[in-house]
């Protein structure tokens, strides 16, 4: 039988956890071989309590808490190296993801892909969610290519090679599909069903899309060079040390060819040094990312504390 891990990041969401429970138990118990693995972001409201005796009574739930709110990305990498589903699920515990759409995903997984990412054609929330939103996949989608409508809908599918070979940090939650296509990953985009919020309020401020551009240049550029950064500095360093040396040679030839004295040049002289020092910087800079990259190939686990319940 098939087993499947989903995963969900928890915060202050107790009002909303014995209705999801209830739901994927309902939705998997009869067809799959399953876990749940209930990852609490340092929850003030109980939330960590209930999911821990849950744990207790249930052999399907695996509890794991942190001991402050360390983000999204964090609870997620917790649960994907927990997990030992040959199938990873994750969804939101507000109860807006639709639990009954996980066997359509498994559909559209096994039609040959690595990565089914849900959309929220048909979203319910304000519109002051919901434009920023339209705003941020149009630009991500620009800018990395990959042709999906929602990065950051919280109901995806992997096959678990993915979610061990993904780094998710900061705020890469984001991002997994566009991770996943750099490591030649197939992806696929299904629409899914988007309930109203039933309880409470977003967790999530304006803030993170502001905070989600700068995700979106460490995806793109840095994972390109983390293992070779002399690689990315060096470009910015070579450029200014060819162009200083292109201004020296031009006043040389001012001097030779037209008799221009050094002194009436002087500025240009002094700017054409600046950047062959500049340049030189740049190569150091890169030189001391290379042997930083070198001692620490793999990134360490983030600043969290996790315990297993």
């Amino acid at each position: 039988m098939l087993k499947l891990s989903v995963i969900i990041p928890i915060y202050n969401e107790l009002e909303s956890l014995p209705e999801l429970l209830d739901e994927l138990a309902s939705v998997l118990r009869n067809s799959y071989e399953y876990e749940i693995i209930c990852v609490d972001d340092g929850s003030s409201d109980g939330s960590a309590q209930f999911i821990k005796d849950q744990a207790l009574q249930n052999e399907h739930v695996v509890s794991l808490r942190f001991l402050k709110n360390s983000g999204k990305s964090s609870a997620l990498n917790a649960g994907f190296d927990k997990a030992a589903g040959e199938y990873v699920i994750t969804m939101d515990a507000d109860l807006q993801d639709d639990p009954s759409e996980i066997p359509n995903l498994i559909t559209e997984l096994e039609k040959g892909y690595d990565l089914v990412s849900g959309w929220k054609k048909k979203r319910h929330d304000p519109i002051s969610k919901r434009l920023p939103s339209k705003m941020f996949n149009l630009v991500t989608r620009l800018m990395t290519g990959v042709k999906i409508h929602d990065f950051n809908c919280g109901l995806k599918i992997y096959r678990k090679e993915v979610v061990k070979s993904i780094e998710v940090y900061g705020g890469r939650h984001r991002y997994t599909p566009v991770l996943a296509v750099q490591r030649n990953f197939k992806i696929a985009e299904l629409v899914v069903n988007h309930r109203p919020r039933k309880y409470g309020t977003t967790k999530y401020g304006g803030f993170r899309f502001f905070h989600g551009f700068f995700d979106l240049l460490s995806v793109l550029f840095l994972d390109q060079f983390d293992q070779r950064p002399l690689h990315f500095f060096g470009l910015f360093g070579l450029g200014s040390i060819l162009i200083s040396f292109a201004i020296e040679a031009y006043v040389l030839v001012l001097k030779i060819a037209v008799g221009h004295s050094f002194q009436k040049h002087f500025t240009l002289i002094l700017f054409g040094a600046m950047l062959f020092f500049l340049g030189l910087w740049f190569f150091s800079i890169g030189l001391i990312a290379e042997m930083i990259a070198r001692t620490q190939k793999l990134r360490e686990e983030q600043n969290y504390q996790v315990i297993e319940d």
